[in-house]
């Protein structure tokens, strides 16, 4: 450490390095976001330092001199290293050390990770390389086992802001984080995780600010280009799928002109098994119901006048839906991203890129499910918690179901930035970005389903038993088939057709943003001051065949099961075979029926819109009596007003933060303050409409229409204003040890999906199960006071071990409760009383504090090539989730869970190889259910505990040629969820393990 302060001396000390000092790199040593990566002896890296850390003046110099060290470095080599020139250090060590440099240099607290060279990074996933960091962890796709968002230090989704070379990123998704599925990790340089904020760059996240930095023309000057190609191969797919990628980067005009691009092709494929449970809701059983009764009538009632054996009285929980499905997803993406630089003399940089992905994903679904109703259970046995782990159903309806889903998600990010170097002291920087994202853009149908099956009085007296908790065992169903006769579980002469959900939902993202920094350095004192602006326009709209009721047009299974509506028998040329589900999920106890069928949702469709249009001829199995007016034979979708948002978020932002090298008590410390101040304004609006009537379907039963006014708009707007201070403070006791402390206030604004100012009732529902949903305009943000105190050792090269205590208290925290109400009045034709509906809706509730503790020990065994990366996060709250508690206003934080790294490694001659191990515990992952229409208010989604192995190896065949291999989920987990109690599953996904052989040339 010594003789990084002398270097850093050495640089205060020369003007002619002074004049060429940009804001980034004035803040090198003191800024979280900017730290510069400078290795010390004479081993060296032979890579650049972060993109976005390059000046000015150091754009024009070549890579060598750029990273060299300087003549004040004097620092000792580590035993059984050559002390005489320079040792080149490359590849995946190279990569620690930088990433160690970035962290024992910021004054606040950060950690990162670099690519190994250009074109290779660590990991195929830009997430699957963040939860190795220490307090990071991942949440995955269940449908395709990729990792899509993290979670850091308990926070996750919207707590955590993600940044494209410190510009803010659109995302149509509905929330405020991004897909990490669609970023392209193959030509990223690396990556900065704040876990304190630096108030220059961003304070809007509770969690982490993460900086993805990509590569630009004058980080290598002169003309380099990288491709890459391989294919993966998922085991249950079964084929071979390709990526390929390259990259060309050139300066030319005596350097003062570079140009880079990038393009990359990637594709996926996944088969997947899925056991679920669509939701639990929660609800009062009658002892008449329960196994054992001797009760000759069992009409369930919340009338507390009536018979005791007939009322609600017992708490309980049952399964609304539960059935198994193969899920068969293709994955393709494509990013391409272009950067010019203009470098018009030593103090002027002008950098105009673009950043395009575009992630297709066509999914195919075939399965079976069963629907249960809480009044109709019999039998019924429950668990000390009160769930019914056993029960029997008659008139059972089973359905097996297919579905085509397409999900685009593009973006397009344009930006330009300008950095002038005044004088020696004085350096402003401009920056400005345009971005965009889309989801189904086009005319794409979201979602084409096929729902075929029996009921009525082909119904079974079906049987339902949990044989074990969530993450061992899935439930068993008995008794199925026709009639119970489960040797005709599949047979097409008795299948009919039940009902047809296509639907779609359509965002925009449009994002404008706009900073401007002045950078003001003086010996041992840096100031920044400067403001930004960014203004977020956010659309969503819903297409569906639920809104205009079409999705009931043919429902009810046809004439063997002896109801009004439905065409049955199916013609046969529709089947294209079946999928077996025996040993669906290797490990898990529990039985499933034999199979599934497969057949196309889109074919299906097509044979019902062949018979002819019900408006203009009588067409046998139509539902003339179930509200299906205007369905002429096509099931197009229609728009539900409820659903159309409009959200305009501006922002108006100022900070200043000055860094500060002194001594105390001959020990350097390096102090650093931040003020930020943000405001908010914010409008709405919406189409509200009420609910006027409820009809039953006499075609089928289960299925209920609703009846509504006239839409009319809803605008709302509101407004906020917060200062957000920070302070850090890092203290060299030696050149070996460090301690800091870092204190800061930070916010995380709501979901703009949560800012609607309609409730939404939809018009398609189940009997038992009426819903809806309500957004709230006038949410504030969650506010967090967090502190950190950390020591950090650095005991020899490329090896360190840290000690973090943080704390965060949290204010403002987003409720998300579901309410019984009545709306408008409506009666519910099966009760003949005022409609209940379980109403979600959010509003801002309690405080809550989150604590814990990150340990980290990196460790490199001299120059044998073996090492290793651990790390383990233990962390815990003062509002815990309280299962017992079933009032309608429960509370918990989501997300909190301890969690361990392990990476073993060898990186020697060319040849290395990876071993990594991910555990993270159970976690409250949110508040909803698929089905959630229970009485106890929004019920819970856990996760259960995961540990996943993934292996990586390389070989450099020459010094610009290699090949490398990928194995992911060696140990082939599975990612499981459950509800209150852990007997309560949810889903269990079975996404298998990948395989990926490829190589990459450089040149």
């Amino acid at each position: 450490m010594v003789a990084r302060t002398a270097f850093v001396a050495a640089l205060v000390s020369r003007r002619t390095l002074m004049a060429g000092v940009s804001p980034l790199m004035a803040l090198a040593m003191v800024s979280p976001s900017t730290a510069f990566a400078q290795t010390s002896g004479t081993v060296r890296p032979d890579v650049p330092v972060q993109a976005n850390t390059t000046t000015a003046q150091q754009a024009g110099t070549s890579q060598d001199q750029a990273t060299a060290p300087s003549e004040a470095d004097n620092s000792p080599s580590p035993a059984g290293e050559a002390t005489t020139g320079d040792i080149i250090v490359t590849g995946l060590r190279s990569s620690l050390q930088r990433n160690l440099d970035i962290k024992r240099t910021a004054t606040g607290v950060v950690d990162a990770i670099s690519a190994e060279d250009i074109g290779k990074f660590p990991d195929s996933n830009v997430a699957a390389s963040l939860q190795r960091l220490p307090g990071v962890s991942i949440q995955r796709s269940g449908a395709r086992g990729e990792p899509t968002g993290i979670t850091v230090r308990g926070f996750g989704g919207d707590f955590n802001t993600t940044l494209y070379d410190g510009r803010r990123i659109s995302t149509a998704t509905g929330g405020r984080q991004i897909d990490f599925s669609t970023v392209g990790s193959d030509f990223i340089g690396g990556i900065s995780v704040l876990k304190t904020p630096d108030v220059s760059l961003a304070s809007s996240s509770i969690g982490a600010t993460v900086d993805i930095q990509f590569p630009k023309p004058f980080d290598h000057p002169g003309f380099r280009a990288a491709v890459s190609a391989s294919g993966s191969l998922q085991d249950r797919a079964g084929h071979v799928v390709p990526t390929i990628g390259a990259l060309v980067s050139d300066t030319f005009a005596d350097d003062t002109l570079g140009i880079l691009s990038s393009f990359i092709y990637t594709r996926r494929d996944t088969d997947t098994n899925r056991v679920f449970v669509s939701g639990w809701p929660g609800n009062g059983f009658a002892p008449c119901q329960l196994q054992g009764s001797t009760a000759t009538v069992c009409a369930p009632t919340n009338d507390t006048t009536a018979a005791p054996s007939q009322v609600r009285s017992l708490t309980g929980w049952f399964p609304q839906q539960y059935g198994a499905e193969q899920q068969r997803v293709q994955d393709e993406r494509v990013d391409g991203r272009i950067a010019l630089q203009w470098h018009p003399s030593n103090e002027v940089m002008v950098t105009l890129d673009n950043n395009f992905s575009r992630q297709t994903l066509n999914t195919d679904v075939y399965g079976f499910g069963v629907w249960f109703s809480q009044e109709a259970l019999r039998n019924v046995k429950q668990d000390a918690n009160g769930t019914a782990i056993s029960f029997t159903q008659a008139g059972s309806p089973t359905d097996f179901v297919t579905a085509h889903n397409r999900q685009i998600l593009q973006t397009n990010q344009t930006g330009l930035n300008v950095k002038w170097d005044v004088n020696e002291k004085l350096t402003v920087e401009a920056d400005g970005a345009y971005a965009k994202s889309w989801l189904n853009p086009g005319g794409v149908i979201g979602s084409t389903n096929g729902d075929i099956g029996y009921g009525g009085r082909l119904g079974t007296n079906l049987g339902f038993d949990i044989t074990g908790d969530s993450n061992k065992a899935f439930p068993t169903i008995s008794n199925f088939g026709p009639a119970g006769d489960a040797s005709r579980w599949a047979d097409p002469t008795v299948i009919g057709s039940h009902v047809t959900v296509n639907q779609t939902q359509e965002n925009t993202d449009e994002l404008k943003q706009f900073r401007g920094v002045l950078t003001w350095k003086e010996e041992n004192l840096t100031l920044k001051a400067g403001g930004q602006y960014v203004d977020d326009s956010f659309r969503l709209l819903n297409r569906s065949t639920f809104t205009n009721n079409f999705w009931q047009a043919y429902s009810g299974y046809g004439a063997p099961s002896g109801q009004g509506g439905g065409v049955s028998p199916l013609p046969s040329s529709l089947y294209q075979g079946s999928i077996s589900l025996n040993n669906f999920i290797p490990g898990f106890a529990g039985s499933l029926p034999p199979s599934v069928l497969i057949y196309s949702p889109q074919a299906y469709q097509n044979y019902l819109t062949s018979l002819g249009n019900p408006q203009a001829q009588t067409v046998p199995g139509f539902n003339y009596t179930g509200g299906v007016n205007g369905f002429t034979g096509q099931f197009t979708e229609a728009v539900d007003p409820s659903s159309i948002l409009a959200v305009r978020e501006k922002t108006w932002s100022l900070f200043f933060s000055a860094a500060v090298e002194a001594q105390v008590a001959e020990m350097p410390l390096h102090l650093a303050f931040g003020l930020r101040n943000e405001n908010t304004r914010l409008s709405a609006t919406g189409q509200g409409r009420q609910p006027t009537s409820i009809t039953r379907s006499t075609s089928d039963p289960t299925l209920l229409t609703i009846g509504f006014s006239d839409t009319q708009p809803v605008s709302s707007g509101s407004s906020y204003s917060y200062l957000l201070p920070s302070l850090d403070m890092r203290l060299v006791v030696t050149d070996k040890l460090q301690l800091r402390f870092d204190a800061s206030r930070t916010l995380t604004r709501p979901g703009l999906n949560l800012l609607n100012p309609v409730l939404g009732i939809g018009v398609g529902q189940r009997v038992g199960a009426l819903s809806g949903s309500g957004g709230n305009p006038n949410l504030k943000p969650y506010l967090a006071d967090n502190f950190d105190v950390a020591a950090e050792w650095y005991y020899q090269r490329n090896s360190y071990l840290a000690v973090d205590f943080f704390l965060k208290n949290v204010s403002n925290f987003i409720v998300g409760g579901v309410t019984r109400q009545t709306v408008n009045g409506v009666v519910d034709p099966t009760t003949g009383q005022p409609a209940s509906f379980a109403i979600s809706a959010q509003v801002n509730g309690p405080d809550a504090t989150v604590r814990g503790v990150e340990i980290a020990w990196q460790q490199v065994f001299g120059d044998s090539g073996f090492g290793f990366q651990a790390n383990a996060t233990l962390v815990n709250t003062n509002k815990p989730y309280d299962a017992t508690n079933i009032s309608q206003t429960g509370f918990a934080v989501t997300g909190l869970a301890n969690s361990a790294n392990f990476v073993g490694f060898y990186d020697k001659n060319g040849f290395q190889i990876r071993t990594a191990l991910n555990w993270r515990d159970e976690y409250l992952a949110g508040f909803g259910q698929n089905q959630n229409t229970g009485a106890y208010g929004a019920e819970p989604t856990f996760v259960n505990q995961s540990f996943q192995i993934d292996l990586t190896s390389s070989y450099d065949v020459t010094k610009d040629f290699s090949v490398f291999g990928e194995i992911l989920n060696l140990n082939n987990n599975k990612q499981s969820t459950h509800g209150r109690f852990k007997n309560q599953l949810l889903d269990v996904f079975d996404y298998g393990r990948r395989f990926t052989l490829g190589a990459r040339y450089r040149f």
